[in-house]
């Protein structure tokens, strides 16, 4: 059984004092569930803080992003190395990074080995645009994307990693996949694409995660689906409240 992952993106919220008031809350609320990985995910300014507030719980911390060299004249970037012991995960490749800084396949392959170099789990982000999803694209353009991701990889390295499928057009605007159609693309587009690219036991390992809109409300349906193994939570988990009622959620639908 994959043990489902709930991982909050705080995106660019929350001055340091602001974020450690939020994790002292969701420690507080999550502290008993076992059943249920919970990772936050706050701007770099706070992962100091944010680690020494959440040390010694079953929290576990994820920074946004990486820079795929180990150092250099990068200026404003931030490499693995320097995240090292601060962090478990990181996402990359996240819809907001492609669109709006550039970000190609290849950078989001060369981060996630940069990332698995140091002991790192990548949360490693997918997903199509309105305008593919309309024209009938989503399966062959994330299958791409999950290709180019992992080229180069092990199958170890693959099956120990988080993937989200994020609808870019479910970020953030309220709308949502249905529960049935993110199952099927997790299960038969991002899963088959794995089976085929290395085997089937590996694809069974990986754990995908959906996100786009979830809340308190919907992530039920969402964590009743066999192939959903979480989710990767924008707005709703920059408040305590509605980010531990996702977690207790996911147990509940969890069976747990």
């Amino acid at each position: 059984m994959r043990k489902p992952i709930l991982a909050g993106n705080w995106k660019m919220y929350k001055t340091i004092a602001e974020a450690e008031t939020l994790v002292a809350a969701i420690r507080s609320g999550v502290e008993f569930i076992d059943a249920v990985e919970t990772v936050v995910c706050p701007p770099f300014v706070a992962l100091p803080a944010v680690a020494a507030a959440l040390a010694g719980s079953p929290v576990g911390v994820g920074a946004q992003d990486v820079y795929f060299e180990k150092e250099g004249a990068f200026t404003g970037e931030v490499a693995a190395p320097m995240l090292q012991g601060l962090v478990s995960y990181c996402i990359i490749g996240h819809s907001e990074r492609r669109a709006l800084f550039g970000e190609s396949d290849d950078w989001v392959n060369r981060k996630a080995k940069a990332l698995l170099a140091h002991g790192i789990t990548p949360i490693l982000c997918v997903g199509e645009s309105l305008a593919q999803n309309q024209a009938g694209e989503t399966d062959t353009f994330v299958r791409s994307q999950v290709q180019a991701a992992l080229a180069g990889l092990s199958p170890a390295q693959v099956a120990g990693l988080v993937i989200a499928y994020e609808p870019i057009w479910a970020i953030g605007t309220g709308l949502t996949a249905t529960a049935a159609d993110a199952n099927r693309i997790i299960g038969l587009t991002i899963r088959g694409a794995i089976a085929r690219l290395y085997d089937e036991t590996t694809a069974q390992a990986v754990r995908i995660q959906y996100g786009g809109s979830t809340k308190p409300d919907n992530i039920a349906g969402f964590m009743a689906m066999p192939e959903i193994d979480g989710a990767l939570v924008g707005g709703a988990s920059l408040t305590a409240a509605s980010f531990v009622t996702m977690v207790q959620e996911t147990l509940r639908a969890r069976g747990g």
